[in-house]
């Protein structure tokens, strides 16, 4: 048998590993039978020799493997669905998209993430409503899923164990950007849900993880490519972050933001992200035949007040109380009667009148 220290002087030294190196390497991570520097030196390794798209899609697969992979009715058959994105600034997509999508009879199991770096995490900002719950175990996610139609929830114990460790470690090993680690740890989760589609919104800009077009293309094939071989019907969109999403960044304030989308009084560039990666989703689960036709079903359970609704049971399910989504879903809610406020403000004043060319993200 081929031993660790074996494994990380071949892909330390440019090698092609085979499928069994690559299970030896993921099955120790899983079990703890390696030493964290020997983990690091892995991850080194693979960050400075890359891998072949083979190699990629082995360790997303044994990835997936490491833990439970969630299973569902069979008459959801060709109806779970999610979408991640590779992180930005004022990013609440996912609010209004995971229940616009259950408004047109999706399921959608979004396992999301914390803030990363200069990124928000959609559960950061969801915990920023009294109440609402990210842990929940897969049979309650079934649940909700059957009651509701989305939900929205953290990395379970049981889930990818293997990624939890190597998405510790990259952060620590400065890892974090290596094209083959960054599919591994977001197809390897998605395939896991047991998704029959995906969508990926690719990020590009100045608050991106890459920040020119040809390296967000790159990872977007990378994503695609093992997605579609893991067995999910997997896209990608590719769209700037060189600006804020709409035009509040902060938990709360990103919860309020949404919530006005949801009543149909959401900014224009919020709206087209969550439109297009719905209607490709809509497209690729067969619910639609055009892009166009995902967009305008989309677009209609937002601003008809469908999405709201599932955006209202979906708190309810994940402990919000009764009172409080009530006064967050009025038409004239007082957000901060709910949500908490900051303590401090600070106006910046313009010295003259005019209009705003750029906002630099990294700023905020």
């Amino acid at each position: 048998m081929v031993s660790i220290p074996d494994i990380i002087k071949k892909k330390r030294d440019g090698g092609k590993l085979s499928d069994e190196e690559i299970k030896t390497f993921i099955q120790a991570v899983t079990t703890k039978d390696i030493q964290e520097c020997q983990i690091g030196a892995m991850l080194m390794s693979i960050w400075q020799k890359g891998m072949v798209s083979s190699e990629i899609e082995t360790l997303t697969r044994e990835m997936m493997s490491s833990g439970e992979v969630m299973s569902w009715p069979k008459e959801w058959a060709g109806h779970v669905v999610d979408k991640h994105s590779t992180g930005g600034v004022g990013d609440k997509v996912s609010l209004v998209l995971a229940p616009a999508l259950a408004a047109c009879g999706c399921k959608v199991p979004m396992i999301s993430g914390r803030g990363l770096a200069h990124t928000g995490g959609t559960l950061d900002k969801l915990e920023s409503i009294p109440g609402f719950s990210v842990h929940q175990s897969p049979a309650q996610v079934q649940k909700i899923l059957s009651s509701v139609g989305c939900c929205i929830v953290g990395q379970t114990e049981s889930l990818v164990p293997a990624d939890r460790v190597l998405y510790a470690l990259r952060d620590a090993t400065s890892t974090v950007d290596s094209l083959p680690l960054i599919t591994g740890s977001i197809i390897s989760k998605k395939g896991a849900e047991s998704l029959c589609a995906l969508v990926l919104d690719v990020k590009f800009g100045r608050a991106a993880l890459y920040k020119d077009l040809d390296s967000a293309k790159e990872l977007a094939q990378s994503l695609v490519t093992v997605g579609n071989r893991l067995g999910m019907r997997t896209a990608a969109v590719l769209s700037s972050m060189d600006a804020t999403i709409g035009r509040c960044v902060g938990n709360s304030l990103e919860v309020v933001e949404s919530l006005e989308t949801l009543k149909g009084n959401g900014p224009e560039d919020l709206m087209e992200l969550v439109t297009t990666l719905g209607g490709m989703l809509l497209m690729l689960t067969g619910l639609v035949s055009s892009l166009s036709e995902g967009s305008r079903r989309i677009s209609e359970a937002v601003i008809g007040g469908a999405a709201l609704s599932k955006f209202q049971a979906m708190m309810e399910a994940q402990g919000v109380a009764k009172d409080a989504i009530q006064s967050l879903c009025s038409a004239h809610s007082d957000y901060f009667s709910i949500l908490r406020k900051s303590e401090h403000h600070i106006e910046l004043k313009t010295p003259e009148d005019g209009k705003k060319k750029l906002l630099d993200n990294l700023c905020f």
